[in-house]
């Protein structure tokens, strides 16, 4: 009998002593990756820098690392099916709360003169340490709302127009389920955090803004493009690690 389309791969394989103890470790590396990516978008996510081929356009950082936790969600998707990857997204929306509310507590305990060091200081008192510190890592109000709505809304559409997309084509044409839900999913990120930032927090004009957005999701969806081996790779390399573990002959408790 074969494999239902909508069917994550670790059910159609044999869930006993060799199987599942490896397929939660897989699972927990790629949560605990999913999380690390995440919460560094957060952090890197201040600095802008030129965009390739228009030198005037301004990206942030974060679109680099941004698109790795969609593949990351496509793979979980793929494996362990939708549930696994909704408590994922859930987990690294906590986790992110978790480092803004840690980062705030650091921002604002009073600095000492000590971190100033004795020789070539880049600034010359604590209070310049301080100003640096801020600089980075404290956080506008309206992106913050911005950006964590916007998480939430694309991650959990990925996670279902994948599914949608695999049960369409019967399984079948994994790069289309993966470009087909991130492309998708990474418009509505970019709709929703640069809605909200551009016209609640810039008070932005509507046609300038839409540009902007139209612009950034260009560069998204060729990262999406360039990332199709990787969601290969990534699955091929759980799928082949879980079948060898079920090939394998349970070990005597």
């Amino acid at each position: 009998m074969s494999r239902p389309a909508d069917r994550p791969v670790l059910g159609s394989l044999a869930v006993d002593a060799n199987v599942q103890p490896l397929a939660e470790r897989i699972y927990l590396v790629l949560a605990a990756l999913f999380v690390v990516v995440l919460v560094l978008t957060n952090i890197i996510g201040i600095k802008l820098f030129r965009a390739p081929f228009n030198p005037d356009f301004a990206l942030t950082t974060g679109i680099l690392t941004y698109p790795l936790t969609f593949l990351i969600t496509d793979v979980v998707s793929e494996i362990y099916g939708r549930k696994r990857a909704d408590f994922m997204v859930i987990m690294g929306f906590a986790m992110s709360a978790v480092m803004l509310g840690l980062v705030q507590i650091a921002i604002h305990v009073p600095p000492h003169p000590f971190w100033v060091p004795p020789s070539d200081p880049f600034y010359d008192s604590a209070e310049g340490y301080q100003h640096a510190f801020e600089s980075v890592f404290a956080l506008n109000g309206v992106l913050v709302f911005g950006s964590m709505t916007a998480y939430l809304c694309a991650q959990l559409t990925d996670n279902r127009l994948y599914h949608f997309w695999k049960r369409v084509t019967r399984g079948r044409h994994l790069w289309l389920r993966n470009n087909g839900s991130t492309w998708i999913s990474q418009m509505v990120d970019t709709l929703v955090v640069n809605s909200i930032l551009f016209y609640l927090g810039f008070g932005m004009e509507l046609g300038v803004g839409l540009k902007i957005m139209a612009t950034i999701y260009v560069y998204k969806v060729c990262l999406a493009v360039l990332d199709t081996p990787l969601i290969y790779l990534g699955v091929y390399v759980v799928k082949r690690a879980l079948q060898r573990a079920s090939d394998a002959p349970e070990v005597p408790r």
